[in-house]
């Protein structure tokens, strides 16, 4: 057995898509995925499967949703491995003055290009910093998430891939739950 963390995009926002974490639960144990935990309302998965590709997965995963709830929802799988991987090569955790309350991971479907990456940077961030890891973007925004230009809906316009994004705190506490 792995253990697996899915991210959805999208659900339980401003009253749209909803998706109860109850019900979510039982869908996955329909998948089979075994020790099903969900973590707050915005679509994170810990489980795990004998099912051994992350994309697959993630098929998976939103053929079921659309099924039973009647809508898309892009899903992003990774292995606790990847995950805890993408924690620990967060570049921002070097600096001290960084603080981590403004640390985000947008989560990506795949590795973008170099192309695609590169005319990425020529945005206006004020304050904000970003910088690509693997199949993942590190965000720091001191002025609050909120106010931020690097959405979802940037980087995937800008990427051509799906992305998804969780606080510093919501990452360690899914990795927390994966290896509990």
């Amino acid at each position: 057995m792995t253990t697996f963390i899915s991210i959805l995009r999208g659900i339980n926002v401003s009253g749209h898509r909803l998706i109860k974490m109850d019900a979510l639960k039982e869908l996955c144990a329909s998948l089979k995925m075994q020790q099903v935990k969900t973590y707050i309302q915005s679509g994170n998965i810990v489980f795990q499967s004998v099912q051994g590709d992350c994309d697959a997965i993630s098929k998976k995963l939103e053929h079921a949703i659309l099924k039973k709830f009647g809508f898309a929802v892009p899903v992003i799988t990774l292995s606790q491995y990847e995950f805890k991987s993408c924690i620990e090569a967060n570049p921002f955790l070097k600096d001290k003055k960084l603080d981590a309350a403004f640390f985000h991971v947008t989560f990506l479907s795949e590795q973008p290009s170099i192309h695609d990456s590169i005319e990425t940077k020529a945005v206006n961030l004020k304050n904000d910093l970003f910088v690509f890891g693997e199949r993942c973007i590190y965000l720091y925004c001191p002025d609050g998430y909120g106010n931020t230009k690097l959405t979802n809906s940037f980087f995937e316009s800008k990427l051509k891939v799906t992305a998804t994004t969780r606080n510093w705190k919501t990452v360690n506490e899914l990795l927390r739950l994966a290896e509990m």
